[in-house]
């Protein structure tokens, strides 16, 4: 198998690709005009001091950390919650997450809402509801801090006062001389350093009361934010994944599609299924009339009779060293087109100055008499209630009598006539065998339309007694099975089976492309006209040529 061949689910199937693309990125972009803005507004709170600290130690840092998880764990409570919905007169709260950011000391409160006032509003009381529930806020809350506060002020400015006289002591004993100044001044030093620790040990205490450089603290290290723009503002990354899941879906299902069917569609896979070439590709008669079939006879410059002359080289090839060919169309199951390629086979065989006879051997639902608008009072089954087994000249005889000229010279062509109750042993009869035998002497070429070989024996019977058996496929819609057991019946009588046919081919098929006369129709207009010699062709006729010459570029 080519490497081309596995992309062909793709492009057969690209418009159901597309399409799924386009209808599931459509649906996504529907889907999100239809969603409610929502907007986010953040606020990160630290436990204690220990960034504050130029040295802290590991023990501050994990005492930090343990109390970090506590207070996440107070922020999912109730009654904070109930708190912060009291204090901000509402009735519920937005979605709300809080989280402790792996081996860190603080704390991200992140709220979600479709009003961004409200978020912000929520996310900074939150907040401050967690600070009330600390000791630090506790302590400021109570009447002897500001008291304390006052004390510190003053420690302040006692230790400031006393440093500065220690210094000016120092500065006056250098200039001393007197030993009994120097022992004052000295004695005056060492007083006001011991009353510098006093005052900066009480200061300490004071200070530790505080709370100021405790470690269960909790501050704001980020306020919360009023946002900008909603969070699902940009929809295109959510657009494109939808189309992409869809052209991802579609693109499985042709696969799944191609792999379920069992239908015949190129000649590679004929070759491939029962070893046979395939003589030609015959695209599809759009005609319900039955005479309008025969597509060499109406239009014989039309790339359907082009196809018909590619199967008749095909079949001369295939028997070239034989005189008399007696050719047996038939197929696997009805309406494949076995009749109608039988009939215009016949036609291109006599346009090439061949003696051809036509013989209608469905003698269950015969059809040539139609196609060429004959009548089928007297036919094939005639031939064989009145022929004589031995008597050669009677049987030409009948034949003669039977036999309707066509619309093509050299054709003759023999009709089913009245139906019989037993076709399959007229049929295998030595009568019959007799018959196509005087009619392969007779004829260049003798094509007989058979039943198909699934359907009913009588195909098969036939097969045992023609020189040349050609199967007729259709495209798109014959079974592989089926084919397979067409082959298998007809080799099993040893029929010569030279090639299959592949039949109604529709454009943009697979089969389709494998055949340049469908894509080339240059020389198959049924219109003359010198002055496309000349290289005036009409407009419509230029633009085709350069249609077909860009495709071809391609």
């Amino acid at each position: 198998m080519e490497i081309k061949e596995y992309f062909n689910p793709l492009l057969k199937w690209w418009w159901l690709i597309i399409l799924s693309a386009i209808i599931a990125g459509g649906a996504s972009f529907l889907a999100t005009r239809q969603q409610v803005p929502e907007f986010i507004s953040q606020t990160t709170l630290i436990i204690g001091s220990a960034i504050d600290n130029p040295n802290p130690s590991n023990n501050d840092l994990y005492l930090s950390r343990q109390l970090a998880a506590t207070y996440v764990d107070l922020a999912g409570r109730n009654s904070v919650r109930e708190a912060a919905m009291a204090a901000l007169g509402m009735t519920w709260l937005p979605n709300i997450r809080v989280f402790q950011p792996t081996n860190s000391n603080t704390i991200e409160i992140i709220v979600t809402d479709t009003d961004p006032v409200r978020a912000q509003a929520v996310a900074s009381e939150l907040a401050r509801q967690l600070i009330l529930r600390s000791p630090a806020a506790q302590d400021d809350r109570s009447a002897r801090q500001d008291f304390v506060n006052e004390q510190l002020d003053e420690y302040e400015q006692a230790i400031t006062e006393t440093k500065d006289q220690i210094t000016a002591k120092k500065e006056e004993l250098g200039q001393l001389i007197s030993a009994r100044e120097i022992a004052s001044a000295q004695d005056e030093i060492r007083s006001l350093e011991s009353k510098l620790q006093t005052l900066q040990s009480i200061y300490a205490n004071l200070l530790q009361g505080t709370g100021e450089g405790a470690t269960n603290t909790v501050r704001i290290l980020e306020e919360a934010s009023l946002p900008r723009r909603p969070i699902n503002s940009n929809n295109l990354p959510t657009i494109l994944t939808a189309a992409a899941i869809g052209f991802a879906l579609a693109a499985m299902a042709a696969y799944i599609l191609e792999y379920l069917d069992d239908s015949v569609k190129t000649p590679v896979q004929i070759e491939r299924l029962v070893n046979v070439p395939t003589l030609a590709g015959i695209g599809n008669i759009k005609s319900a009339d039955k005479q309008n079939v025969l597509v060499t006879v109406n239009q014989p410059k039309s790339t359907m009779s082009e196809a018909y002359r590619v199967l008749r080289t095909g079949i001369q090839f295939s028997g070239i060293d034989k005189q008399n060919t007696i050719l047996l169309v038939t197929s696997a199951v009805p309406q494949e087109g076995k009749s109608t390629t039988a009939a215009n086979l016949s036609v291109v065989l006599a346009q090439a100055g061949y003696r051809v006879l036509l013989l209608d051997a469905d003698l269950r639902r015969p059809s040539q008499h139609h196609v060429f608008d004959l009548p089928n009072s007297r036919g094939l089954t005639t031939i064989l209630l009145q022929m004589d087994d031995t008597d050669e000249a009677d049987t030409q005889s009948l034949i003669e009598d039977v036999a309707h000229p066509a619309q093509v010279d050299g054709l003759q062509v023999v009709t089913c006539g009245p139906l019989p109750p037993n076709p399959s042993e007229l049929l295998g009869s030595l009568r019959m065998k007799h018959l196509l035998e005087v009619v392969g002497g007779e004829f260049d070429y003798v094509v007989v339309d058979s039943p198909p070989v699934l359907s009913v024996t009588d195909g098969v019977i036939l097969a045992a007694q023609a020189g040349s058996t050609i199967v007729v496929v259709q495209a798109n819609k014959s079974r592989e099975d089926d084919l397979k057991q067409t082959m298998e019946r007809l080799h099993d009588v040893n029929a010569n089976v030279v090639g299959c046919v592949l039949n109604l081919l529709k454009p943009r098929s697979e089969g389709y492309q494998y055949y340049r006369y469908f894509r080339d129709p240059y020389y198959m207009s049924n219109e003359s006209n010198d002055s496309d010699v000349a290289g005036d062709a009409p407009p419509k006729r230029k633009l085709l040529k350069r249609f077909n010459h860009s495709r071809e570029a391609v």
